[in-house]
């Protein structure tokens, strides 16, 4: 992972945390507002989309996405 690429997943858990100061933000199939996915990414300022059950299938490696934090939305480019 690169720094500004965005983290797509299923989960995160504490070994994932490293991966956070390259992110620019995070999509994960799994997770709520206390997942750590969701914790990890407001220490770091960055906007976390949780719980979309669809990310690691329809996004690959390489892919454009565009994550709005605030609404909840994630667009492939």
């Amino acid at each position: 992972m690169k720094k500004g690429d965005i983290l797509v997943c299923h989960l995160t858990d504490p070994e994932w945390t490293p991966l956070f100061k390259l992110a620019s933000a995070v999509v994960a199939d799994t997770g709520s507002a206390l997942s750590h996915a969701a914790i990890v990414a407001r220490e770091y300022n960055i906007p976390a989309v949780l719980g979309v059950g669809f990310a690691t299938t329809k996004f690959k490696d390489g892919d454009i996405i565009q994550v709005d934090g605030n609404t909840g939305e994630v667009k492939g480019c």
